[in-house]
């Protein structure tokens, strides 16, 4: 999954990886090149008293230290905005399919999964990348090197690095077995920390009401305290492999000094030599430790590559048309013929052979218990998800073959949980048309009862409103909700219980202004309350998924029993009269 991730989007950066492999290449021969440099002026300079020597081959030394810093600073210049770039079009690729999901896929994924996809998981991914072009590129040249280089000062000391090269590989290699499977533990442990943690800043005021503090500190604590003891074990593993990798290290230079200082005694082997020999041992090892630093990152962001790419393999059940219909005729017609939406593995449908028709100037009404699926059907409508059976058609096209950005001008839905962007109350009424001047603005916020509480604020349509506009109340996030649709005037409008924390008053006020401003479009209203729907022109009735009703109020209050149980839990015989 990682190699499929990096071919996909390194692919654009060919050139710039290619410079910067030719950087660490020039810069690791003069890396190499400095230790032989250094052994022929101990044994023709320094040895034999040749003063020009050294001055003449301590030039080149600082000639060839030059090109390799210099070398240096432009691979990981090139590596670093290469690594950057990389992490920036992956999380662009993220956030784009994500964008693209229904609300099927990410109730699948939960919406902390895909934060910490987005960000923690490209972050180790792209950090890899980084280390990679900045060290890992070089450490196998540099090890393929430093071993020629070793065996061009003497042969028969080299036979150290025949046993260093594979206790080492052995060691890395049963250490980072162990490793991978911690790192996934650790990205799922991750998720319920983020996930947990969402819950209790999200759900604070729930939590204080019912006075779950410690509750919440002991389940925030056992996610913590999970994480914790894998994060440990990761972490004991990565310290001993340092130690063992340095051990080998300092194990095989008591080697070469002990060797070494025999061959010289024998005059088989040059003082200049041995320095140069265990410059190039050490060159060798610390390319070795260089490669054993990026194993350790390897198998977590495999693991992240992989919780990437599940993400970029997930397909929206909610489909774009191949072809298609750019053009309506723009009246508000909303129709359903025999619609069925079914989750996937479900034993029973949600919604199940559901008519129904709305046509403009009238207001449809949709009502039933909790868990009919009331708020599902009007999902089908602007595509949230689709039907698994049957058709929705707006203006007699199936809106699974309609143009998404039509039929999003088309119909708008206000949610059952309206959320408001942070900004100011004008950035948010203006998200669904940003040409909207500041006298459509004041229009729809009248309509919307907004109006005056808006002027009350400081600095009006410019007053600043917090993420999910928890800085206003839950009343006066409905009211700014409907009017950010109202300010973008589609043919259909569907409102998802959007009245529900409105008083009596303000929701009659609204009802009624709403009536006039939308008396040409057509209006579809899922409401528990009864005094918000019993003046519709059609009021259908729900229950189980199905359609059990449809009628005016005294119709329904004569003829469907399950129509009649709701009202009379709410009002009184006479009042529902």
């Amino acid at each position: 999954m990682l190699l499929r991730l990096l071919r996909a989007h390194l692919a654009p950066y060919k050139r710039s990886i290619a410079l910067l492999v030719a950087l660490q290449l020039l810069q690791t021969c003069a890396t190499l090149y400095l230790p032989t440099l250094n052994a022929a002026i101990i044994d023709n300079g320094v040895v034999k008293g040749d003063s020009g020597y050294i001055l003449e081959f301590g030039a080149i030394m600082i000639a060839v230290s030059v090109v390799q810093v210099i070398c240096n600073i432009g691979a990981v210049y090139f590596g670093a905005r290469t690594a950057s770039a990389l992490g920036r079009d992956v999380r662009a690729a993220v956030f784009g399919r994500v964008q693209s999901f229904s609300a099927r896929e990410v109730g699948h994924f939960g919406a902390p999964s895909l934060i910490t996809r987005t960000t923690n998981d490209v972050q180790q991914v792209q950090t890899l990348v980084l280390m990679t072009f900045t060290l890992m590129v070089s450490a196998p040249i540099m090890c393929v090197g430093g071993v020629v280089m070793a065996l061009g000062q003497d042969v028969p000391l080299s036979a150290v690095l025949l046993a260093v090269v594979p206790v080492l590989g052995i060691c890395v290699t049963l250490i980072i077995r162990k490793m991978r499977p911690l790192y996934r533990l650790m990205q799922a442990r991750l998720d319920t920390v983020n996930r947990v943690l969402r819950e209790q800043i999200t759900g604070n005021r729930v939590i204080r009401a019912f006075v779950r503090d410690d509750y919440e500190k002991e389940r925030f604590r056992g996610a913590n305290t999970e994480l914790t003891e894998v994060s440990v074990s990761t972490g004991r593993l990565m310290a001993l492999m340092f130690p063992t990798v340095m051990t080998v290290v300092n194990l095989s230079s008591l080697a070469v000094v002990w060797f070494g200082a025999h061959r010289i005694d024998s005059g088989g082997m040059e003082i200049g030599a041995l320095t140069a020999f265990l410059a190039y041992l050490m060159q060798i090892v610390m390319s070795l430790m260089m490669a054993t630093f990026m194993f350790m990152m390897v198998p977590r962001a495999e693991v992240c590559a992989e919780r990437i790419e599940e993400v970029l393999d997930t397909r929206s059940s909610v489909v774009p048309p191949a072809n298609p219909v750019r053009e309506l005729r723009r009246s508000g017609h909303l129709e359903m013929w025999g619609a069925e939406f079914r989750f996937p593995g479900a034993e029973q449908p949600v919604l199940r052979e559901v008519t129904l028709v709305a046509h403009p100037g009238e207001t449809t009404a949709v009502i039933g218990s909790t868990g009919s699926g009331k708020s599902t059907l009007l999902g089908l409508v602007p595509r949230l998800f689709d039907a698994t059976d049957g058709q929705v058609l707006v203006d007699g096209v199936d809106v699974r073959e309609v143009d998404p950005a039509l039929l999003a001008r088309t119909v708008s839905l206000v949610p059952q949980k309206p959320y408001l962007f942070s900004g100011t109350v004008a950035t948010n009424l203006r998200y669904g048309n940003p040409d909207a001047t500041d006298e459509e603005l004041w229009h729809a916020l009248e309509v919307a009862q907004a109006k005056e509480f808006v002027e009350a604020l400081e600095g009006g349509l410019d007053a600043p409103v917090a993420q999910g506009g928890t800085n206003v109340s839950g009343g006066q996030r409905q009211r700014l909700a409907i009017a950010r649709t109202l300010v973008r005037r589609p043919e259909i409008y569907l409102f998802d219980d959007s009245f529900s924390a409105l008083d009596y008053a303000t929701d009659a006020a609204l009802r009624g202004a709403l009536s006039r401003e939308t008396s040409e479009a057509t209006v579809v209203i899922v409401a528990q309350r009864v005094s918000t729907i019993r003046d519709a022109d059609r009021i259908v009735v729900l229950d189980a998924g199905r359609v059990v009703g449809s009628g005016r109020h005294h119709e329904l209050m004569a003829s469907n029993e399950i129509y009649r149980e709701i009202v009379l839990s709410q009002l009184t015989e006479a009042e529902a009269a």
